[in-house]
């Protein structure tokens, strides 16, 4: 009687413990719960061999839910000024307004101003961490960054799959008296570069790095997936010596994909057989136009790189992966089965 008197006293003291620190993100597409690591410390101090009860429990519960592991710092991405930047563009903030839309009832942070650009590294719980990266690049018409509906949000949902992710927040707007995406590309190849020169300090994969954009974004993605080369900057320091090529492309509703009114593609972006394998995803009624996604995957096939592409009919443009009733709201599942086909969610 006293033994489960113990347990209960025991059991109730554990549920107090999770209840207090259980983690919810109901805004993915499949709601994940987390616990912090200290919480998983102290689940292990409370296990007792002596009591299979305790023990069994504690065990089921370290199981069940995975260690949330938060974001860390902001690192900056240039060791100086970067490169052609003149002075600050102004204040950065959000630039968000009262009246802007909402999207699936919620607001949209809208980062305006950013001179100073920096990478967010977000680690996969550990025990689902694949060694899979993907650097989440938020659109905006390269004049503001969706930091949430297009970065922060994402990059919680590649955790739940056992997927890294890197937020990279690049210069915007756009710089005067140059191509709009110049200083993004700048900012995307050294990204890219970064996140392989610290594969080892974060325990990631360098040969599974990919990156992830959306709108404009998605543009800047197939910018740094055709253009690794070459760079589009002066080589500053040993970062720069690393190759700055993607090892797979995620364009979702991307723009400036094609040239206006055509399906040819732009001519900034140079499809090769060095091109990353590429995955799209676009509805029919995006007022972008799915021509950047239909021109842009015809020259992938031409050129025989593993593609995929999924159109659907209904559901606009800028949703990232907030739930709606329109079928484009399953492309994040098609992504997560598209990586597992190409074992980039394989753990080695």
């Amino acid at each position: 009687m006293a033994n489960e008197t113990d347990n209960g006293k025991a059991t109730t003291t554990i549920l107090r413990i999770i209840s207090s620190t259980l983690t919810i993100n109901p805004t993915l597409p499949r709601p994940i719960c987390c616990l912090p690591k200290a919480t998983h410390a102290r689940l292990n101090t409370l296990m007792n061999p002596r009591n299979s009860f305790l023990h069994a429990f504690c065990l089921c519960l370290i199981a069940t839910f995975p260690v949330f592991a938060a974001p860390q710092s902001p690192i900056p991405l240039w060791p100086a000024t970067p490169p052609g930047e003149k002075e600050p563009a102004g204040e950065e903030k959000d630039t968000t307004k009262p009246t802007d839309n909402l999207v699936s009832g919620k607001p949209v942070i809208r980062l305006g101003n950013v001179s100073k650009p920096t990478l967010t590294f977000y680690p996969a719980p550990l025990e689902k961490n694949t060694g899979a990266t993907v650097l989440v690049v938020p659109g905006g018409g390269y004049n503001i960054l969706a930091m949430d509906l297009e970065g922060t949000e994402i990059c919680e949902w590649f955790n739940s799959i056992g997927a890294n992710a890197v937020l990279v927040k690049y210069r915007v707007p756009a710089r005067k008296d140059q191509d709009k995406w110049l200083s993004p590309l700048q900012d995307g190849q050294r990204a890219i570069s970064y996140v392989r020169e610290h594969a080892a300090d974060w325990k990631i994969d360098p040969n599974r790095i990919g990156t992830l954009g959306f709108s404009a974004g998605g543009h800047l993605s197939a910018l740094t997936s055709t253009r690794s080369e070459q760079r589009a900057y002066q080589p500053m320091d040993d970062t720069d010596k690393l190759s700055c090529r993607p090892d797979f492309t995620i364009l979702i509703y991307p723009a400036y994909l094609v040239a206006k009114g055509t399906l040819n593609v732009s001519p900034e972006l140079t499809i090769s057989k060095s091109t990353p394998p590429t995955f799209i995803a676009q509805t029919q009624d995006d007022p972008v136009g799915v021509e950047g996604s239909l021109g842009y995957y015809a020259a992938l096939t031409k050129a025989k790189i593993p593609s995929s592409i999924h159109l659907y009919p209904k559901g606009g443009h800028g949703y990232g992966l907030r739930p709606s009733t329109n079928n484009v709201s399953h492309w994040p599942r098609e992504l997560e089965e598209w990586m597992r086909e190409a074992k980039l969610l394989q753990k080695k």
